[in-house]
C-alpha cells in the first residue's frame, strides 16, 4: 500500500511557506487553510513538527502574541531566507509536476 506521508511532508513545507508568504498566522489557522485547499487529512500533529523544522532552519520565525480567545498564540512568519526557499520550491515543483504529468499522460 502506498504511504503518502513522505510525499506529503515535502509538499506541505512548500504549502506552509506559501500561506505564510501571504500573511503571518498561527498553527491552527495553517491547518484550517490546508484543509480548505483539499488536504482534508491534515491535522495539527502533522503541521507542528514541520513548523519546528522550518523554524530551526531559519526559514520561518515565530513569536507569541495575545489571543482574543484565551492564552497567547504562537504566530509564524516567513523570513527572507524562507522567501528564497519558497521560490526554489515553486521552481522545482513546476519541473517535477510537469515530468510526472507527462509520464502519466503516456498511459492514456
Amino acid at each position: 500500500m502506498f504511504d503518502k506521508s513522505q510525499l506529503l511532508r515535502g509538499t506541505l513545507e512548500g504549502c506552509i511557506l506559501k500561506i505564510l508568504s501571504d500573511h503571518t498566522t498561527y498553527g491552527y489557522e495553517i491547518v484550517t487553510k490546508l484543509q480548505d485547499y483539499g488536504f482534508e487529512e491534515i491535522r495539527e500533529g502533522t503541521i507542528y513538527p514541520l513548523l519546528l523544522r522550518l523554524e530551526n532552519k531559519g526559514i520561518i520565525s515565530s513569536q507569541f502574541r495575545p489571543s482574543p480567545l484565551g492564552p497567547r498564540r504562537k504566530y509564524y512568519s516567513i523570513t527572507p531566507d524562507g522567501l528564497l526557499y519558497l521560490e526554489e520550491f515553486k521552481h522545482s515543483w513546476k519541473q517535477i509536476s510537469k515530468s510526472i504529468n507527462h509520464i502519466f499522460e503516456m498511459e492514456e
